[in-house]
């Protein structure tokens, strides 16, 4: 008897022992999340171990997290969280989880870059979708040194950007985020793009700053490697280019619907009015569209253009300077009628 209640006891302590094992290797190794697609935690510098689990319930919705618990504190996982972005698939374990944060497997996110117009503006649409603060990135475009690093001074730092979708890590560093755009600018400057330039008699960045002269003159792809030609023919005549997006850049006020006399006045560098050549950089990171727009432009005798008086977003060109004023007394009696000063 006394042995059977050995064994009994030996078998249930087994059985209880196995039911653990299984319960506990289900949690570890068992699907535990209710996300039907792919959910992500994103790790930053100020996370703890318990906002990330907080940050996995809310992402993902476990039904059980003991075994993430207990695995935590055998991998001290608390003591060396790696900032990033890791992706949750419906299938996934509780180790697949930690495996990854502990290994620093992230999943990489899709990067757009803007064609936008200050660098303020740059910093913070990337801000949002990086863990480096806009501040941090403003800064560095503004810096002498580190435009200088990156082949660039700080009024021609935007012309390294080039508007694309580029695959990077949410954790990436100020550095190494310009570092990869820097590659990616040369890469972008093919043989065929930089022979293009050197026959114009142009710098990279001198055509970039003349593309987004033509990108803030016109949305219409289609117009604007003839703006772009009439550009390349005032620089070639030495006549100043008397571009209003200019004076908007050089006044800081984008929302200006009519350049007047008074607007013209402004004593900047960027105002084409009053200096004549392009101005020291780009007024905003120009399209890819724009820029080749000046690589592969029109050829032809416009020295003038103005907004056509439908409001369509194109041009009336013109080769004379009387053409010029019927087309200009067309436009301002078209602003007059709706009231645009």
């Amino acid at each position: 008897m006394k042995k059977r209640k050995i064994f009994l006891w030996c078998s249930v302590l087994v059985a209880g022992i196995i039911i653990l094992l299984a319960y506990f290797g289900y949690s570890l190794l068992g699907h535990q999340f209710k996300n039907t697609e792919t959910a992500y935690i994103y790790i930053d510098t100020d996370d703890n171990i318990d906002s990330v689990r907080s940050k996995i319930i809310q992402e993902a919705s476990p039904s059980n997290l003991a075994a993430f618990d207990m695995i935590v504190s055998v991998y001290k996982l608390d003591k060396d969280l790696r900032t990033g972005r890791y992706a949750i698939a419906p299938d996934a374990s509780v180790l697949d989880i930690i495996r990854n944060i502990r290994n620093h497997h992230q999943s990489p996110i899709m990067l757009v870059i803007p064609s936008v117009r200050t660098v303020e503006d740059l910093a913070g649409r990337i801000s949002h979708k990086l863990m480096i603060d806009s501040t941090d990135i403003a800064s560095a475009l503004k810096n002498e040194d580190v435009c200088k690093s990156l082949g660039y001074t700080t009024a021609t730092v935007s012309a390294m950007f080039i508007p694309n979708t580029y695959e990077v890590w949410w954790d990436m560093s100020v550095d190494e985020f310009l570092s990869r755009m820097k590659r990616e600018n040369n890469t972008f400057w093919n043989a065929e793009r930089t022979k293009k330039a050197d026959e114009m008699g142009m710098t990279k960045e001198e055509i970039v700053t003349l593309a987004s002269i033509v990108d803030e003159e016109t949305a219409n792809n289609g117009e604007k490697p003839r703006i772009a030609g009439l550009y390349l023919n005032r620089l070639k005549t030495d006549m100043p280019l008397q571009s209003d997006p200019t004076v908007k850049y050089a006044l800081g006020n984008f929302a200006l619907r009519r350049i007047l006399n008074v607007h013209l006045n402004v004593e900047s560098p960027y105002n084409t009015y009053r200096v004549n050549g392009l101005p020291p950089g780009p007024i905003r990171i120009p399209s890819i569209a724009g820029i080749d727009a000046v690589l592969n432009h029109e050829h032809h005798n416009y020295l003038y253009m103005c907004a056509k008086e439908d409001f369509s977003g194109t041009h009336n060109f013109a080769s004379t300077y009387s053409q010029h004023l019927s087309n200009a007394r067309k436009y301002a009696a078209a602003l007059n009628a709706r009231g645009i000063r």
